[in-house]
């Protein structure tokens, strides 16, 4: 899709300085590459290198943002937040994919599916008895979604995710390719020298406007539920065990690993490879830094590091005074064969 310069400018509420207003935006692009007929965004000063010889359309660049060699050119897209204007053209220059009021032939669906307006079901999927999908949704080539299954407005289910039976799913939800949610909680009782399955009866609920990555597991409840609070984004290759309580806005990076029973409060963040121990809690707005390994309660509004996980700033400084323990070993040894020089003399 394209728009005049004058155009994008006014949807996304900046003022143009410079340039052609009747210039035609093609596409968006990084501000390393973007060429003729593109916009871009600067908004940190480490990048202004590349302003020098740019061929880029337009910029969308901060209030009182200092920036030389700006080529004559380039308009500037200037705006009080040029990350969400960029954000904004990315949807207006590059919409998402719209899908019909459709079901495929290839599609299997129970005689007691219930599906609102304009539900588009790819090839191949399949869907359960009793199961319910809201207005709008998109269910994409070869998901399965199991019985019982709810399923809110505006949702994008794309393929191969697996629903297991009994979750609740809130409108407005992505939901990545490979993804698994609702399998059975990993609980089992250690009787007579073997592992015996602890029924796993509960489900997943997640509410609205949550996002889950390729190859994220989510499992059902071993009674009640397993939930994701509103607005929480989970990155790819993410374990969620069963019966955790995951708060709104909260952010998981790739690879995290949550064992059962935890709470993590509304906008914490567990960055990569972050691993939690069960019947833990992440208070609210706390970070877990990457692979580190909590086995006790993070208070809220504080980071925590390494493995143990613990303060920030006491984590850091093990770090360093392990950094110099190569050094210092080596003084020890010095010393220790001085005082046995004096002993012999």
């Amino acid at each position: 899709m394209s728009m005049t310069l004058k155009e994008l400018a006014d949807a996304c509420n900046a003022r143009i300085e410079g340039g052609d207003s009747s210039a035609l935006i093609a596409s968006v692009a990084d501000i390393s590459s973007a060429g003729t007929g593109q916009v871009t965004q600067l908004t940190n000063s480490r990048y202004a290198k590349y302003m020098k010889g740019s061929t880029a359309t337009a910029c969308f660049v901060p209030e009182d943002f200092a920036i030389p060699d700006v080529p004559a050119t380039m308009a500037l897209l200037i705006t009080q937040d040029p990350e969400m204007s960029f954000i904004k053209a990315i949807e207006l220059l590059h919409p998402e994919r719209a899908y019909p009021a459709e079901i495929a032939g290839q599609a299997v669906l129970a005689a007691t599916v219930s599906l609102g307006d304009g539900v588009f079901i790819g090839p191949y999927s399949v869907i359960g008895e009793n199961t319910c999908i809201g207005d709008g949704t998109a269910i994409l080539a070869g998901a399965y979604i199991g019985r019982h299954v709810k399923i809110g407005k505006n949702c994008r289910i794309y393929p191969y995710v697996v629903i297991y039976d009994d979750a609740i799913i809130g409108d407005n939800v992505i939901i990545h390719s490979g993804a698994v949610i609702g399998a059975d909680g990993f609980g089992y009782k250690f009787r007579n020298y073997q592992h015996v399955k602890v029924p796993q009866i509960g489900n997943v609920v997640i509410e609205d406007n949550v996002e889950i990555g390729a190859n994220t597991c989510i499992d059902r409840g071993a009674l009640g539920g397993t939930t994701l609070g509103t607005g929480s984004k989970i990155d790819n290759l993410v374990q969620i065990g069963h019966n955790n309580k995951i708060g709104r806005h909260v952010i998981m990076c790739g690879q995290v690993g949550v064992s059962g029973s935890c709470n993590i409060e509304d906008y914490a963040i567990l960055a990569g490879s972050a691993g939690i121990a069960d019947h833990v809690t992440i208070g609210q707005g706390a970070v877990v830094m990457a692979r580190a390994g909590v086995a006790a309660d993070v208070a809220a509004k504080t980071q925590v590091f390494g493995s143990p996980a613990k303060d920030k700033r006491t984590a850091y400084k093990e770090q360093v005074a392990l950094s110099k323990l190569p050094e210092l070993l080596k003084k020890v040894k010095w010393l220790e064969e001085q005082l046995l020089m004096v002993k012999n003399k």
